[in-house]
């Protein structure tokens, strides 16, 4: 049975190594498309090879052992990927990471309606956000937003 010091000192350090992961000066990790390509989807799915840049500002590289990333569109969510994919985005550098990601043809079907329906059709909002995975404590999150402007073929008003 532990006694009260080993209980104290696994909490001081578990304290510490929080602490420390919230150190300000670390800036957040940029991720961004860099390439979409077709996959074969079954049922009632879409599936693409999603290739992602990924970004390290800081001074120390970040190994990563497994990738997730979610795609939201007009403020809801469109599609997800996970990948076991490993490495390490070096120090003040960037490495191309490829995901699978699926899409379920139902939400396609909401979104176009949800678009097709909706006053403003000149830009698409969206939101990408994920994780690199690593170690307990070495998970690294990002999000980045931005917007799609659309031809103005779509931009007419509905019907």
């Amino acid at each position: 049975m532990p006694n009260r010091r080993s209980v104290l000192a696994l909490a001081t350090a578990a304290a510490s190594l929080s602490a420390c992961a919230a150190l300000p000066g670390r800036d957040p990790v940029q991720v961004q498309v860099v390439g979409v390509e077709p996959l074969d989807g079954e049922g009632l799915e879409l599936r693409f090879l999603c290739k992602l840049r990924v970004q390290n500002p800081n001074d120390t590289p970040i190994t990563y052992d497994g990738i997730y990333v979610e795609l939201e569109v007009r403020g809801s969510s469109f599609a997800t990927g996970v990948s076991d994919a490993s490495g390490t985005v070096p120090r003040f550098g960037e490495v191309v990471v490829s995901v699978p990601v699926t899409a379920s043809a139902l939400r396609l079907a909401r979104q176009a309606i949800s678009f097709y329906t909706s006053q403003d059709r000149s830009t698409i909002d969206y939101v990408l956000k994920g994780k690199i995975g690593g170690s307990t404590f070495n998970t690294v999150r990002f999000e980045s937003r931005g917007q799609i402007a659309l031809p103005k073929e779509f931009a007419g008003s509905p019907p």
